[in-house]
């Protein structure tokens, strides 16, 4: 498995105006190759949360002119993370990086993405009975359009 940490800095809000906010990390690993992967993020030293993560240069707007970047977006976390130093541990890749003819198009697909990372971190990361209802309906699919 992969690991990266560092601290989540402020990126162009174009996640969050697409509905999917994420938590930018500059990121300049060329051994890891770019894509959309399934990963779980440690936002606290006991909190860990499933994460949609794009590594890439954003090339629906940037071409390949943009900052490469990890971009995290956590399933049904809403809450500001600027500043905070966080772990990812990319653990399945989803898709390669690919550039969309529109912007409809490119969320289409991160609905997909959303929505397999969340089939994924159900069948590998089940909600434990200990959880409280809004922790264990986190992941719920009637979430994904407003998750993090």
């Amino acid at each position: 498995m992969t690991v990266i940490e560092a601290t989540v800095e402020h990126g162009d809000q174009r996640g969050r105006l697409l509905g999917f906010p994420t938590a930018n990390i500059p990121f300049d690993n060329e051994s890891i190759e770019d894509g959309v992967w399934g990963a779980i993020v440690r936002i606290e030293p006991d909190r860990w949360v499933p994460a949609a993560v794009s590594i890439g240069r954003r090339r629906t707007f940037y071409a390949e002119s943009g900052q490469r970047l990890l971009e995290a977006h956590l399933l049904n976390v809403d809450e500001d993370l600027y500043g905070r130093r966080i772990r990812v541990e990319l653990a399945t890749k989803i898709r390669p990086q690919r550039t969309f003819d529109s912007v409809q198009a490119l969320t289409e697909q991160l609905h997909q993405d959303v929505q397999k990372v969340h089939e994924w971190s159900l069948s590998h990361f089940p909600p434990a009975p200990s959880q409280t209802r809004r922790e264990h309906s986190a992941a719920s699919p009637e979430a994904l359009g407003h998750a993090s």
